[in-house]
């Protein structure tokens, strides 16, 4: 059985003393309309020729259309998704406008079935969080990420 990886991004910032991360909700007819659980660290598929991190960088602008921010990356590890699928997460402090993502799309069929392909943003819309807004947000097997965030900062005193 074949895994399929992914590598993301959880941009991070302090606002008024608090940890706030930037997630991104999942563009397509799916996901419409839904929020609880439909947020996701923006992030992508990648194979064995590139590495995880450069994937992560190469996904969050092709899917946010955006510069990945200056900061140093932090390993926040790996994860298993509930459809199997690993993900791997890098953090990195920045700060950024949400209303300047301009997402990357895809196509699909859509009304399955139908034989008529139409175009979706990747993303639909992108937001600050903080950590307990994003565990409501974030698909549950994301959720682990802002965790390994938080704990991270804390040991090295910021909040």
């Amino acid at each position: 059985m074949v895994v399929r990886r992914s590598a993301g991004l959880l941009v991070f910032r302090t606002s008024g003393g608090r940890l706030e991360v930037l997630v991104a909700h999942m563009g397509g007819p799916y996901w419409a309309a839904r929020d609880a659980g439909a947020w996701t660290v923006p992030k992508g598929e990648y194979a064995d020729d590139e590495t995880a991190l450069a994937a992560a960088r190469r996904e969050f602008t092709e899917e946010l259309g955006l510069p990945v921010p200056d900061g140093e990356p932090v390993p926040l590890g790996e994860a298993r998704q509930a459809g199997g699928k690993v993900v791997a997460a890098w953090a990195v402090e920045g700060d950024l406008d949400p209303a300047l993502v301009v997402p990357g799309t895809f196509t699909m069929e859509w009304p399955r079935g139908s034989g008529v392909t139409r175009t979706f943003p990747e993303v639909d819309r992108v937001a600050w969080c903080t950590p307990e807004e994003a565990a409501e947000r974030l698909v549950a097997g994301q959720r682990v990420f802002v965790e390994r965030l938080a704990e991270h900062l804390r040991g090295r005193g910021a909040p």
